[in-house]
């Protein structure tokens, strides 16, 4: 026999929610916490090396095409100033030619001649021991009064025994940009006897920047010995924010550094600059190419490097997963399923798909199902004892509604027989107190729970039947009840139930006695505290012996039972309030939604009332 009622399986359930809160932990942990993230994270790291060591071999690959790319920058730089040197080199083997020549008196319209029959020569100079133009291929000579190029640096190094100097040339010189090619001119025993100079626009100097072996974007400059740019392909190449700039460089390139370095340009890209020396510690060039950057990694085998390294750790990641799958985590899910199952009470299910999962999975299926069983077992055998108590509870609570109906009884024949008429009114409270007790336990085991019952009910048939035991009396009373719903044990019903009859039964004798009435309870729940008033409209009273009688002194007793004040007041349009205060009883009540039938749902106090006459 499978008993019905709310008390009968919660045993049973709270073995079951046990289990389901067991395998929860386990089991239905957040996705971040499960075995399969778990197992996934610890496969993504065994697989790691894999992923590593494309990286590492990535890295490789990108330092040796950068340093390829920095030796391309430096081939590149030695050639475009090998071609720059040559041109240089004619220059000089040209003026050391003209030297013997440039003291006759038709030297100025020789070099203008040589000037013509030459493109790449701005104009040919002779320049006396004091630095003064001797004569020179210009239209217009200058004047040679004075001494023109003595404080030129590159005609003092000539003079100081060099015998080749470069620098840019002067406004004075050229209107275009150019450079002056000096060669010390010596008489005999090494006497300085003034020297030959040429000038050499840039542009016939500017480096060649379409070698298919450059980079992309690559440019080209000359610089002098001070850093300063004398002609570039494109200036915001070589222009700095901070920083020594190319002096930095060309210092290095003077004390035998390497003559390859990175810098960011005045627009921020960063860059690499490559150089070479093109005469002497005069002029250099330098070629620029932007640095590789992440883009350039692109650039690097694409399948060897990256794709394949990536595509063996997402193979091997792939199939570790699909396996771990396929033979844990789908099995651990099919049982997690069944112990919710099981959680709700659903005994019957069985798992017997686990029969075909590995060993270790169907031993752990096995037991949850002996652990079902065994649940299942107990659970009838807790329901068959939780039913058989509470027939007896039901019966004990029969029985005593029985006795004290017995007792009531037999106090009405003995008040009968009586003929003392306070004797007489003494039996009847006494009876109809014995009458409310009785009605406690009747409405306890006709419930469906034994534990509680409903105050507003209760209170609604408690004064049905006062105000009907006294209807024969020949004056009609009528009763309106106006109450809140609140499950109450029955240790705090009988004082509110005996409270009630006191409060019913003073109305009956002062207010109704002769007269009949209209009777009003109002029973209102405020959270925390509850108020029952019971209201007549007799004409009052003002004896003390009603006030300080044995029916107030025990609606004080019964009061304080409930942690409350009980006190009579008169009502606004005549008669008298019964009013008592008290704590609100608080009752355990079912909270599984499972344990309550339709008329068990719980209400909310101070939401629902109903009159009754």
């Amino acid at each position: 026999m499978v008993p019905n009622g709310p008390a009968r399986g919660r045993i049973a359930r709270r073995a079951a929610s046990s289990l389901g809160r067991f395998w929860a932990r386990g089991v239905s942990k957040p996705r971040v916490q499960g075995i399969r993230f778990r197992l996934g994270l610890a496969m993504a790291i065994a697989l790691l090396p894999i992923l590593l060591l494309g990286a590492f071999q990535a890295q490789v690959e990108f330092r040796r095409q950068a340093e390829d790319r920095r030796a391309d920058l430096q081939f590149a730089a030695e050639r475009t100033a090998e071609a720059a040197r040559f041109r240089l080199d004619a220059a000089s083997t040209l003026l050391s030619a003209l030297a013997p020549e440039s003291s006759a008196p038709v030297c100025g319209p020789r070099l203008a001649g040589l000037v013509q029959r030459l493109d790449d020569y701005g104009a040919l100079y002779r320049i006396g021991t004091g630095g003064q133009i001797v004569c020179d291929s210009r239209p217009t000579p200058l004047v040679a009064n004075g001494p023109v190029f003595a404080d030129e640096s590159w005609f003092q190094r000539l003079r100081g025994g060099e015998t080749i100097a470069l620098a840019r040339a002067s406004s004075d010189l050229s209107d275009t940009p150019a450079l002056v090619v000096g060669v010390r001119w010596e008489r005999p025993r090494g006497v300085f006897a003034g020297a030959m100079a040429a000038v050499l626009p840039l542009a016939e100097l500017q480096p060649d920047i379409t070698d298919p072996a450059l980079p992309d974007d690559a440019q080209a400059a000359l610089t002098d010995a001070a850093g300063r740019v004398l002609v570039s392909t494109d200036i915001r190449a070589f222009t700095f924010d901070e920083g020594p700039g190319l002096l930095g460089w060309v210092e290095r390139a003077r004390e035998g550094q390497s003559s390859v370095f990175e810098a960011d340009d005045a627009a921020g890209e960063h860059r690499d600059y490559a150089g070479a020396a093109l005469a002497g510690r005069d002029v250099y060039v330098v070629i620029s190419a932007p640095s590789p950057g992440l883009l350039s990694w692109a650039r690097l085998n694409p399948i060897g490097v990256l794709i394949l390294p990536l595509a063996a750790w997402l193979t091997a990641f792939a199939a570790v997963m699909l396996v771990s799958e396929r033979i844990v985590v789908r099995w651990l899910d099919y049982l997690e399923r069944i112990a919710a199952l099981y959680a709700r009470g659903r005994y019957s299910v069985r798992p017997v798909q686990a029969a075909h999962a590995p060993a270790e999975i169907r031993l752990l299926a096995q037991t949850l199902d002996e652990l079902a069983e065994a649940i299942a077992a107990r659970d009838r055998s807790l329901n068959e004892s939780l039913s058989e108590k509470d027939a007896l509870m039901r019966e004990i609570h029969h029985r005593v509604k029985n006795n004290l109906q017995i007792i009531s009884s037999l106090l009405s024949m003995q008040q009968r027989a009586l003929k003392d008429e306070p004797a007489r009114a003494a039996l009847g409270d006494t009876r109809q107190r014995i009458s409310a007790l009785a009605l406690i336990y009747r409405t306890l085991y006709q419930s469906d729970d034994i534990r509680h019952a409903d105050a507003r009910e209760f209170m609604t048939e408690l004064v049905g039947q006062m105000v009907a035991s006294e209807s024969g009396r020949g004056f009609t009373v009528t009763s309106s009840i106006d109450a809140d719903s609140l499950v109450v044990d029955p240790d705090k019903l009988a004082p509110l139930a005996l409270w009630l009859v006191e409060a019913i039964t003073n109305a009956q004798k002062h207010a109704f006695a002769g007269r009949g009435g209209s009777l009003q309870v109002r029973f209102r729940v405020h959270g925390d505290t509850s108020t029952l008033e019971v209201q007549d409209d007799g004409p009052g009273s003002s004896d003390e012996a009603v006030r300080s009688g044995v029916g107030r002194t025990l609606m004080g007793a019964f009061a304080k039972q409930l942690r409350g004040e009980a006190e009579l007041l008169p009502a606004p349009g005549g008669g008298t309030i019964a009013r008592m205060i008290f704590a609100t009883p608080e009752a355990v009540v079912p909270t599984n939604p499972d344990d309550l039938k339709p008329s068990d749902a719980p209400v909310r106090p101070g939401t629902l009332s109903r009159t009754s006459r």
